[in-house]
């Protein structure tokens, strides 16, 4: 009996909140510290659809973790099943529960335990979600709790349709390349592997981003298609527009040749050139080049040009595998775990480098790597999971990389 009273209480708050509050973003904001409070919650969001791009943004949340950049494909993740569905979730095992593979939560470092989601449902399309996690005492949501949520959501849908609510997701950027329904298949015994399941991804121009996953999730594949060193099963990728989804031999070869600039982990360089003449080779590739001395002075080895590979550190050589790429001067870098094989401050100074070709150079970068850190320099960070991705997160502020600790 207490506890239908506190509901009952519970609720009556969240219809005064949304009723009587002129302000409707602050309506919501008191809605959801209400259930929250009521349900003795860690953490909880409200996740708005933008039917713009078809992606789940946190209007507002709750708790330890920082959500506030990250946004979801609507109908991947709980978050956005319930939403593309309309029908709740409740969760009370992650551990064992098919459906659970984490929340943006967890990339905050809060560890999910229990969690409800419920849509935001008008009397015409759901428009997004509400989601608590976590109850302070340990127990599990159950489906009492679960029907304060659905009630508060109804009410907070009902209320946005009739207010109205703008969404600004902040500056239009100009798209460079796209990713959509980008499925990857690889012959696997009698079968096929799917190792991309569905890629929906935008590359804005003059960004640095950085794509996080574990190993085998996908994040290599996907930027080998970006980079055209292979070719999607299904799906569409564009570049500036253009389809480029099956090129042709010729196609593909201009386009390697002059959109694109690689760094690879393992370097690549030719043992039997000079760190300018590794330079030179791939300047006389395009038309017009940066002057490969000048692509060795914006790495700082002007005084090592006329080394060779094997007479230069792992850093080093990294260094004019950067000069390498900007001397074509490229509108897309692609980089593929290229601090991995490095110490901590040799690392420093490659993304030293790779900071200075995004920030001053205007070259879009997109890079792969399991450092964690190395997303904080970056204006969006990817997050692959089993071949989709599970969130997009925007840096307001990136660091720089000398910031950088790990």
């Amino acid at each position: 009996m207490a506890e239908n009273k506190r509901f009952t209480r519970a609720t009556w708050a969240i219809m005064e909140q949304l009723l009587e509050v002129d302000d409707l973003e602050e309506a919501l904001a008191g809605s959801l510290e209400i259930i929250v409070s009521t349900l003795n919650s860690e953490a909880g969001a409200i996740w708005y659809l933008d039917p713009k791009t078809e992606r789940l943004y946190p209007l507002f949340h709750i708790g330890p973790a920082d959500i506030s950049n990250y946004s979801i494909e609507n109908g991947i993740g709980l978050e956005g099943v319930v939403t593309k569905t309309g029908q709740s979730i409740i969760v009370t095992d992650p551990a064992n529960d098919p459906r659970f593979e984490g929340t943006v939560f967890e990339d905050g470092g809060l560890s999910t335990r229990t969690m409800l989601c419920v849509p935001l449902n008008n009397l015409h399309d759901v428009i997004g979600c509400v989601q608590v996690v976590n109850k302070r005492d340990g127990s599990v949501y159950d489906e009492e709790e679960l029907q304060l949520c659905e009630r508060m959501a109804s009410l907070a849908a009902i209320t946005i349709d009739e207010k109205g609510l703008a969404v600004t997701e902040g500056e239009t950027k100009e798209v460079l390349a796209s990713l959509k329904d980008v499925t990857k298949e690889f012959p696997s015994g009698d079968g096929v592997l799917r190792v991309l399941k569905g890629i929906n991804l935008e590359i804005y121009r003059n960004e640095f981003v950085v794509v996080l996953g574990e190993s085998g999730c996908g994040k290599s594949t996907m930027m080998n298609i970006v980079g055209g060193m292979d070719f999607l099963t299904d799906g569409t990728l564009t570049i500036e527009g253009h389809d480029f989804s099956h090129p042709s031999d010729d196609e593909l070869t201009e386009f390697r040749r002059r959109y694109v600039g690689f760094i690879f982990q393992a370097y690549n360089l030719m043992p039997n050139l000079t760190a300018l003449e590794n330079v030179q080779f791939v300047a006389e590739l395009v038309d017009e080049p940066m002057d490969p001395a000048e692509a060795i002075a914006k790495v700082g080895l002007s005084d090592r040009a006329d080394n060779y590979p094997g007479q230069m550190s792992g850093g080093q050589q990294q260094r004019v595998s950067i000069a390498r790429a900007i001397a074509k001067r490229p509108k897309l870098i692609l980089a593929d775990e290229p601090t991995a094989a490095l110490d901590y401050a040799t690392s420093i100074e490659v993304l030293r480098v790779i900071e200075d070709v995004v920030r001053n150079q205007g070259t879009t970068v997109m890079m792969v790597t399991h450092n964690g850190e190395i997303a904080k320099m970056a204006d969006r960070v990817v997050k692959v999971r089993s071949g989709k991705i599970a969130s997009i997160k925007r840096n307001l502020h990136p660091l720089h990389a000398e910031e950088l600790v790990w």
